[in-house]
């Protein structure tokens, strides 16, 4: 609620300067709505902005208040806000949660985090970074998947059930590394239970087959011969022909 009353005044705030400029005192509110649009058209998205928090502050009880706050969540998006643009689609949903294009609140509550998450996924630092840099991945994923679920017929949830898809393999290509950046320090134990993150709960993702290599060397390496050994059965049976057989065939135990 704090967070809510915080973007109240702060859009409030941010149409102050549109109110004060004389050539918009007498604008009707499909002037001002209109004003937008075509910000917004041509790449304003700052002007675009400032219009329809105008609008909402001039007209809040008029025909384009609803629209005008259900637009401005993707003009923050585009003008690369995504904390305000968060922040709008969250308002909205509270203030409106039937109306009939709330869906697309919540979708692009999780456009904006999966964008976030495309930006910084592909960064991988130590464990603790990449640690924090899953988090718009999983509200990404927490978005789309309540997408789904309350509107199951939605435009948007097709989309959002390709991009949710795209996110556990990111998600499971995620634990790959991190298992990979610990095998590279030689912490064996932490790889093998980052691989089997990937195989438990990742299956039927790209990066499963990976995972069983790292573990089957990890265990290998560690001298639990009977544990890399039936986790390489499990790999000749699922991906027989993958390449990583022979690697971990030919590996000497510590």
């Amino acid at each position: 609620m704090k967070y809510i009353i915080i973007t109240i005044l702060s859009l409030n705030l941010l149409a102050c300067g549109v109110l004060s400029e004389p050539e918009t005192e007498k604008w009707s509110a499909n002037k001002i709505y209109e004003e937008a649009k075509d910000a917004f058209a041509v790449g304003d998205f700052e002007s675009a902005i400032r219009y329809y928090e105008l609008l909402e502050a001039r007209y809040p009880f008029g025909k384009y208040a609803q629209q005008a706050q259900l637009e401005i969540i993707y003009s923050y998006f585009k003008y690369e806000e995504p904390a305000s643009a968060i922040a709008a689609a969250d308002l909205f949903i509270k203030l409106y949660p039937r109306h009939p294009k709330v869906d697309y609140a919540y979708y692009l509550k999780g456009l904006v985090n999966f964008e976030l998450h495309r930006g910084t996924l592909d960064r991988f630092l130590p464990v603790d970074r990449s640690q924090r840099e899953q988090t718009a991945a999983v509200q990404s994923f927490q978005d789309f998947s309540e997408l789904i679920a309350r509107f199951p017929d939605s435009e948007y949830s097709k989309d959002a059930r390709q991009r949710l898809v795209h996110l556990r393999n990111r998600a499971a290509q995620h634990e790959l590394h991190v298992a990979n950046f610990y095998m590279k320090r030689e912490a064996y134990l932490a790889a093998a239970n980052r691989a089997k993150i990937v195989i438990e709960s990742y299956q039927r993702t790209p990066s499963v087959p990976y995972a069983l290599i790292i573990l089957a060397r990890a265990y290998k390496i560690m001298g639990l011969q009977d544990l890399s050994d039936s986790t390489l059965d499990v790999l000749k049976l699922n991906y027989p022909d993958h390449h990583g057989i022979a690697k971990i065939e030919n590996l000497v135990a510590k």
